[in-house]
């Protein structure tokens, strides 16, 4: 089941206090990025964040799901109405993201 457009809108209206997060479409889901790093996805109309150290802290009990078949888990985050704690947990994580990965030049 692909995520919703509408769902897409809901995460990004509570996460509009930060700046700079875009998204980009990947098969019916979405990657979020936050200052150029990706901090989540959104898969069948679920937020899941990356299991850096600083989101495990705020999520201590979260249960850990894969986006996608095949795919890492992450964290599963279900107080997505929590404008406040979506802020401070992207904030918290930035640091501890993964640098974006250099694309290789085509010969």
């Amino acid at each position: 089941m692909a995520c919703s457009k509408e769902y897409l809108a809901f995460v990004l209206e509570q996460l509009s206090e930060l700046e700079d997060i875009t998204y980009r479409s990947m098969m019916g889901e979405y990657i979020l990025y936050y200052r150029g790093k990706i901090a989540a996805y959104l898969c069948d109309d679920r937020l899941l964040v990356k299991p850096v150290p600083a989101a495990v802290a705020k999520m201590p009990n979260a249960r850990y799901e894969p986006p996608y078949e095949g795919a890492k888990d992450m964290l599963l985050v279900e107080e997505v109405e929590n404008r406040a704690f979506l802020t401070e947990l992207f904030q918290a994580m930035y640091d501890e993201l993964p640098a974006p990965r250099k694309k290789k030049k085509k010969q």
